[in-house]
């Protein structure tokens, strides 16, 4: 047989090899579509279990009937006319009234048929109404009372968090060229005092720049009463200083650590001394070689990052008495407010899963090793 004639044959096996391989949109379309019924299951076992939590799996039914018992009882003696009325009969109006009030709230229906009910309106986004709190506009719906409160949080910790990522990340690359120098050995000396949250460095700063030397306000957004015009932003940025430094503090020293071991590590591969031997710049082999590997997992830190700025922080937005979703979250933790717990977390766990299913084809895009759907590669 010739040469041309096996060329043919190759060529002809090669088509029909092909032929027999799902398409690079049909495998994408199945890989989308596994992906997101598994994020959707997460998503569905998350918030389940959170409606669980919030409400100690069905004892919180129980104190809301205890005050029901207690408010009606007090409502009866407290009216003239229903006081003077037999034992028995005064019961019977008491119990009646319970038995009303528990009918509106669905507590004379068991809590674990009610949970999927809660299930079902938290997937499908129906918030409802809160049961204790109201937005500052006096509307209990939910949706209200959390993007009331979303902006002052997307400024504490949008601003915090962008700044401390780009501050780390620089750092951490200035220290992996100066790997063992004193700066290094200062760096990862300091790295465990970030073991401490946010809020214990918060209350320090407090009492230092506030109680002591009274320079920065304790507390809140804006000076009370908020100033007009160009004076309510120089407020809001002096009430920003305290909570934004605690939170670099916090994460600064580990974060860099960690960015400039995973810098170090690419800086040691083969190809990084090829091009220093080549004669490239540290800039360029920095952009090529040490951060155009790393891309994946910065954007995987920033995306992430950004994502956790819906939940804000319970315990420092609470020191710093700031209005946002944390300071929420905690007085709705107090009041056993189940639809404002169950709605802030369904939100962000929407948002999670949106961000993760999105990440994978940002890795395909920056990363040409990355192919999405395909069989024995990670993506």
């Amino acid at each position: 047989m010739s040469d041309a004639s096996l060329a043919i044959d190759a060529q002809g096996e090669v088509q029909e090899e092909e032929k027999g391989r799902p398409s690079t949109l049909s495998r994408l379309a199945r890989y989308s579509i596994t992906r997101l019924l598994l994020l959707f299951f997460t998503v569905v076992i998350g918030v389940y279990l959170t409606i669980l939590i919030a409400n100690m799996g069905g004892y919180v039914d129980e104190i809301r009937r205890g005050t029901i018992r207690e408010e009606v009882g007090i409502e009866v003696m407290a009216d003239q006319q229903l006081k003077q009325l037999p034992t028995e009969e005064r019961n019977a109006i008491i119990a009646e009234r319970i038995a009303i009030e528990e009918q509106r709230m669905g507590l004379d229906q068991p809590f674990i048929l009610r949970s999927f009910g809660f299930l079902k309106d938290a997937l499908t986004l129906n918030l409802g109404f809160a049961e204790e709190m109201y937005s500052d506009t006096g509307s209990r719906q939910v949706k209200l009372i959390l993007l009331e409160r979303l902006p002052s949080t997307l400024v504490l910790w949008g601003l915090a968090n962008l700044i401390s990522f780009f501050i780390t990340l620089f750092a951490a690359l200035f220290l992996s060229r100066r790997y063992g120098s004193v700066v290094d050995k200062i760096v990862i000396a300091l790295a465990p005092t970030s073991s401490a949250p946010a809020w214990f460095y918060g209350i320090f700063l407090i009492l230092i720049f506030a109680a002591l030397l009274q320079v920065l306000p304790f507390g809140a957004m804006v000076d009370a009463p908020p100033p007009e015009g160009i004076g309510y932003y120089l407020s809001v940025a002096k009430h920003l200083i305290l909570p934004t430094t605690a939170i670099i503090i916090s994460s600064f020293f580990l974060t860099t650590y960690n960015w400039r071991t995973f810098f170090l590590i690419y800086s040691s591969e083969d190809y990084v001394e090829m091009a220093k031997a080549k004669g490239l710049s540290d800039r360029d082999i920095e952009r090529r070689y040490v951060l155009r590997p790393t891309l994946p997992t910065i954007i995987t830190n920033f995306a992430l990052l950004l994502i956790t700025l819906w939940s804000g922080a319970i315990i420092l937005e609470t020191v710093f008495n700031w209005p946002g979703l944390g300071r929420a979250l905690y007085q709705a933790i107090g009041l056993y407010d189940t639809p404002v717990i169950v709605g802030s977390t369904v939100i962000y766990a929407y948002l999670l899963a949106i961000t993760v299913f999105l990440l994978d084809f940002v890795y395909a895009v920056v990363d040409p090793r990355v192919r999405i759907g395909s069989e024995g590669t990670r993506s």
